[in-house]
């Protein structure tokens, strides 16, 4: 067991292989969503990041344009490989779930109206939504660990967007301002 008192040295640098090999992997986990995959593995089990280092670049790719984890596989990619890692992020991430839809769709268009086959993906729908509600409460977890004006921030967000049904760009233009000057200030 390792004594507490001493840091455990920071794993090392993924090769470009690693990396496609580790994107591969969450993008053929992730029936549903490969985000509860993605921070499964790179900060529980490759530890590549710290929790508060994902849900940074988690973040960041929020931000940006675009599908989040295809930004955020960019983002990891860059961080860890340079363009090279963020191409081999991106393929890993995006290459075998390609193949497997289209291979998915023939099959779909001849075999879809078969009753069965509506039964299973209503299974496999309930199962995404738990799921999703897992990685967001492990992900909120690290923050509401110390209390600040970062879960004050969520909670306002969560309340106007799913309980008062305020547009989205609405309240992240008023949240994000305030967030920011908040941060600012406990600098």
């Amino acid at each position: 067991m390792p004594n507490p008192a001493t840091p455990s040295a920071p794993p090392e640098r993924p090769s470009t292989y690693e990396l496609f090999k580790a994107f591969a992997i969450v993008a053929l986990s992730g029936f549903g969503g490969a985000l509860p995959w993605a921070r499964r593995m790179i900060v529980e089990q490759r530890r590549w990041m710290t929790a508060e280092e994902f849900n940074q670049a988690f973040a960041l790719s929020q931000f940006l344009p675009g599908p989040n984890l295809v930004n955020f596989s960019v983002v990891f990619g860059l961080r860890f490989g340079g363009p090279l890692g963020a191409v081999v992020t991106l393929a890993g991430l995006l290459g075998p779930p390609l193949v497997i839809v289209i291979i998915l769709g023939v099959l779909y268009a001849h075999f879809g109206d078969l009753e069965v086959l509506s039964r299973a993906l209503a299974g496999i729908t309930a199962a995404a939504a738990g799921l999703l509600i897992a990685i967001v409460a492990k992900m909120a977890a690290p923050m509401f660990k110390r209390w600040n004006s970062a879960p004050a921030i969520a909670l306002l967000a969560f309340a106007g967007v799913a309980i008062m049904q305020w547009p989205l760009p609405l309240v992240f233009a008023v949240l994000a301002p305030v967030s920011i000057a908040l941060a600012w200030f406990k600098r």
